[in-house]
Parts: structure tokens; sequence; C-alpha cells
């Protein structure tokens, strides 16, 4: 098998290839005979092509400029496939349009592409919003830049090539949904068979996004020279919509006179960036709701006492638990907000428990090789063998750079490697099920496990952690978009190359715009760049170093109090689904929203309000067009607010200082 294939020359050619009439629904109840036989598009239609390859890196290293951007201020990490599917289409069709191109690229091309863009844009970030991150803020100096790459590619690498065993046995045999993978291949059967809702939603993310490129230049570019000589942004970041007429608790001191705070004090302003409001409408109304009302319960309910709660710390030093209203959710929140996180994701975890075994079990069952002689399995399947080699390198490297970077002892790191392994199996299934990849819980577990075999050792504790977490999401990305390739027919092998291809882009794209966006340790930890993902994994870090004897009795008791409800909210929506209560699940708390809320100052979890607001209300009055233009509305305005954010951090240093 040659590494590139050679795209159709002409129209007439090109009619070869096009979808099959098979729609992607129907395939997924195929089993693999049905599939070789009527699905597969063989080896020689065009997939893995040049053209296919350059442009999903070029529009993945876009893409995770997007990620990193949203995982500083929330944490999350949003899924790119359907965001690449629609750019991939619109940008190529534009090609043709303008004759920069000679013929549209197959329906496997631009999977192809996609797959590239999603390696790049979603697997090279998640250990660099978390553990790089709270390392950062730990230190205070930044990792050397050639650590920072060889780790973050190195982690991509890995995870990517831990899930080729896995492939046959959950995509071919068992059948998982993948929900993210399917959806992607139904999105690209659309936009190749559906020409005006295609154009309709090209047009619609490409003018959001330009819309949303605004913003940074507006609220970020220091283009304003203010009378002392100092820049600033043409407009402001937020407004105190709430203060003169909402209540707030505590006073301050204003030139002598005690007066009581207002809400902008809390962090309760409107923030006029609407990038929060475009992930609020992906993200949806529960949590959205959750998020706020854990917000205002920490400013209304248990923040305002933290201002006077003093405490003589071990030094003899006097510490209250706050130190002021605007470093509530960074000071107290956290402690209570990552407690329910880390609580109800690992139990969520541990009841799924049949998922663990039937990872296992069915791991022992099927690999990667087709095996049984079949030779067009064995030459269309990814080969074990790049699994074996492939992760025997890559660890090794894993290893020796952890020893070298971190003072990890070498044993501890192939331990590390193993289990990372062994728990990439368990993530991949729960997203094939699920379509929830529980990286955090797993990052928590692992942190857990080595602050017990390397204590005292943060950067042991956080960048052990951190190869389970990224890998593990690499792993479950590299399935989503495997299984979207094999509902429109793809060749797996030549799209595990796509995949492995698009980690370069990311890992440059990933390691620049941290660099760019993170230029110290002061820029991160407050309201511009909350980083709750790695604020959560500093805080337990924190704890295992120092003990929590150590910290203040108001902290420890968040610490006690947000175990206990995250796990009772965990099993409230375990106990009604096994009452064959589902539907009440709506009605629950959101553990998730909660904590987030907690953990991030109020102008954030406000803004995603407004954003799953009006998606809520689109929906309910013309669910066609909302199911038409909100992914691509929404996922436009992040791309070009946080592209555009990228950009506006390099020129303000370089123009405007």
């Amino acid at each position: 098998m040659g590494l590139f294939q050679t795209p159709p020359k002409t129209p007439e050619e090109y009619e070869q290839y096009k979808p099959l009439p098979i729609p992607p629904d129907q395939v997924l109840n195929m089993d693999e005979d049905e599939w070789y036989a009527q699905v597969y598009r063989g080896q020689d239609f065009p997939q893995l092509t040049l053209r296919a390859v350059l442009m999903g890196s070029v529009l993945g290293f876009f893409l995770a400029f997007t990620n990193l951007y949203i995982g500083l201020k929330t944490g999350w990490a949003l899924g790119v496939a359907i965001t690449a599917c629609i750019v991939s289409y619109a940008v190529w069709s534009g090609f043709l349009k303008a004759g920069f191109a000679k013929t549209p690229m197959t329906i496997l091309e631009t999977n192809c592409m996609q797959s590239t863009a999603s390696s790049a844009g979603y697997s090279t970030g998640g250990t660099m919003v978390s553990a790089v991150s709270a390392l950062l803020m730990i230190q205070g100096v930044h990792l050397p830049l050639d650590v920072l790459v060889y780790w973050t590619l190195l982690l991509a690498a890995l995870g990517t090539l831990m899930a080729i065993p896995m492939k046959r046995n959950m995509i071919n045999q068992e059948r998982l949904k993948f929900p993210s993978g399917t959806a992607a291949a139904v999105t690209l059967q659309s936009l190749y068979s559906e020409g005006s809702e295609a154009l309709a939603k090209a047009r619609a993310l490409a003018y959001s996004a330009i819309f949303g490129a605004l913003a940074p230049i507006l609220l970020e570019l220091k283009l304003r020279v203010m009378p002392d000589g100092s820049r600033s942004a043409l407009l402001p970041g937020s407004s105190g919509i709430f203060d003169g007429w909402v209540p707030a608790r505590g006073t301050k001191v204003v030139d002598g006179q005690t007066v009581s705070n207002q809400p902008s004090d809390w962090t309760m302003v409107l923030d006029h960036n609407p990038v929060m409001i475009a992930a609020g409408a992906l993200v949806g109304l529960r949590i959205a709701i959750y998020m706020v009302l854990g917000a205002l319960v920490m400013y209304y309910g248990l923040g305002p006492s933290g201002l006077s709660d003093s405490w003589t710390g071990p030094n003899g030093e006097t510490i209250t638990a706050i130190t002021t209203p605007s470093a509530v959710w960074k000071e107290q929140g956290l402690w209570l907000g990552v407690s329910i996180m880390v609580s109800s994701g690992i139990l969520a975890f541990l009841l799924q428990w049949k998922t663990i075994v039937r990872a296992f079990t069915g791991f022992s069952k099927g690999g990667g090789d087709a095996g049984e002689g079949d030779a067009l399995r064995a030459a269309t399947e990814p080969p074990s063998s790049w699994f074996v080699y492939g992760t025997v390198a890559c660890g090794l490297g894993v290893a020796w750079l952890a020893h070298s970077a971190f003072a990890i002892p070498f044993e501890y790191g192939v331990l590390a490697v193993f289990l990372t392994f062994l728990l990439s199996l368990v993530a991949c299934r729960a997203t094939g099920e699920s379509d929830i990849t529980p990286v955090g819980a797993m990052g928590k577990i692992m942190q857990l496990t080595f602050g017990t075999l390397i204590p005292q050792q943060p950067a042991a504790n956080l960048m052990t952690a951190s190869i389970t977490a990224s890998s593990a999401g690499s792993s479950a990305d590299l399935l989503n978009d495997l299984k979207s390739g094999y509902l429109l027919g793809a060749n797996p092998r030549r799209q595990f190359v796509a995949q492995f291809l698009g980690i370069f882009a990311g890992t440059a794209a990933t390691v620049l715009g941290f660099r760019l966006l993170v230029p110290d340790a002061s820029a991160i930890g407050n309201t511009d760049f909350p980083a709750p993902a790695a604020v959560a994994w500093k805080a337990i870090a924190d704890v295992l170093g120092s003990g929590i004897e150590n910290m203040h009795p108001t902290h420890q008791n968040m610490i006690i109090g947000g175990l206990i409800v995250g796990a009772i909210m965990v099993l409230l929506e375990w106990g009604v689904e096994k009452a064959g209560k589902k539907q009440w699940k709506a009605f629950l708390p959101s553990a998730t929203g909660v904590g987030l809320g907690l953990v991030l100052p109020f102008q954030y979890p406000l803004s995603m309000l407004i954003g799953a607001v009006a998606a809520h209300v689109w929906t309910k009055r013309s669910p066609k067009s909302s199911g038409l233009y909100v992914v691509p509305i929404a996922a436009g305005l992040i791309a070009g607010i946080s592209i555009m954010g990228v950009i506006v951090a390099l020129m303000n240093p370089v123009f405007f200082e």
C-alpha cells in the first residue's frame, strides 16, 4: 500500500466515486461480513490523498487553537469532528469555485481530511489545559520548549496506537455506536447528498466565524491610547449589569467608609465576549442551569462567611478562607467544585462496572489483525505490528522523557504506560456506548495512584496522570473517526494513517498557541483564563503533597462535603435509571454543572446559560432550522473567536505594548 493515493483528475472520473446510497444508520446494523460485501469501497477508492492530508493538517492546526482557547476558559474539550466535516467540505467547495482545485474531493477524501483535522484539533490539547497548566501554576515557569513538544507528540501518538487492537472488536464486531462518529458520518453524507443544506450550513459557519473574529479585535486588541500613555482595548470586556439593583453580600471600605459590596465585586458581570454563549448552545440547558445555580450557592450562601473565617496556619500566620470576593471561585469554590467532580466522575465510572468487564473480555476475543487467513481483512485493518512496535517505542519514549524531565523513576513511567492502556480500553468503550470519555476521572485515579507511590512530588503526580488522560482521549478520538469512516465504507488502515499524520500539526498548533496565550504563570487562574481543569489537577496535587491537615478548616469541610454531594448526585441518576425512570434525569442536578459553576467566575456560567436558553428556545420553536443552524453557528463563533484570540495574543506584545 503506497502512502498517498491519486485523487480524481477529471469531473468524469470523480463521478465514479459518488457516495453509497446506503445511509449510515442502516450500516449500524450490519455485521462485519455484510459490511465488506455491501459498504466497503475497496483499496482503490481515493481516500488518503496528499491534498486531503494537507488540508486536514492546516484545518486541524487552527481547530487546535479553538480547543486550547476553550479549554483554558472552561476546562472542556469540544469535539471537532462535525465542525471539521462542515469546514472541510466548505473550504474545498470554495477552492473549486475559485479555480484553485479541478475536482471535488470524494466523500472518503473529505472523511480523511476530517480525521486529520480532528486528530490535530482534539488529540493534542488535553494535557496542555490540565497537567501542563497545573505544573506551570505550581512551579511558576514554563517547561522547556523541546520537552513540551516531545511530551505532547508522544502522548498523542501513544493514544492513537493503543486504539488499534480495540478497533475491530468495538466497531466491526460489537458495533458500538460511537455517537459523535456516527453524527459525523451522517453529517458528511448529508453534505454530499443535500446541496442546499450543505451550503446553508457552510455559510452559517463562515459568517458566524467572521462575526466571532471581531470580538477579540474589539475586546482584547490594545488599539486605544489612554491619556497616561497606556493602551487598552476599544471596548470593555464586561459590564456590571447587576450593580445597583441586585443585592450582594459583604462590605468593603471605600475612601475610609464602609459600603456594601456590588455584584461585580463577586465577578457577577456580563462578559461581552460571545464565546461562552456559543459554548452554552452546544453544552445544553441542564448543565448550564446548574452551573449558574452552583455559582449562586457559593456567592450568596457559602462564600461570604469565608471573608471573616480566619485560621492560624501551621507557620503561625492568620489566614482567611477567602481574601477578596472576586477570588471566591478559586480560593473556596474550587475545593467544593473539584471534590464534587472528582467523586461524581470516579463513582460514575465505577458504576459502569459492566462496561469495564466488557472492555477486557471483549479485548481478549478480538484484535487488530483479522486472523483466520482472511487476506482482505488482513490487508484492510491496521496491523497488530503497528500497535506492538509503535506502543513499545512511544511507551519507552514517554517513560524516558518522564524520568529525564520530571524525575519520575523509569519503572514508574513504564507502569503508567501499562495502566494507561488498561484505562484506555475502558475509556474507549465508554465513549462507544455513551459518547462520554471519562478522561477526568481516569486522570484523578492516576493522580491518587502515583500520589501514593511517589508522595510529595507534584510534577510526578501530574505528569503520570497526564499520560492516561491525554492518551485515553487520543484513543477515543481515533475510534470516533474510524467509526465515521466505517459507516461510509472507508479503508481503516488508510484512515489510521491520516489520523496519525494529524498529530504533528496539532502538536505544533497546541504548543505555539499555549505559549502565546499563556506567556507566564500569571496568565492562568484568573478571570480571563480560569483554567478550571488545571486548577482541579493542581488542587489534588497540593492536597496529596502537603496533606489535607495543613489546609484551612473551611476548605477541608468543602472537600468532604463535595465528595459526599458528588456521590449523592451520581447515585440519584443511577437510581432513576435502574428504576426505569430515565426521563427523570432531566430534573436531577448535574454534578458536572454544579462543580464547574463553583470553579469558574460567574460571568462564564451566565454566558453559557444565555447560549443554552437561546438554543433551547430556538429548538422548541423551530426544530428543523435549529437542527440545521445551531451547531454551525456555535462552532463558527468559537472558531472565529479562538483563532483571532491567538492572533491578538501575538499582536499585542509585538505592536501595542
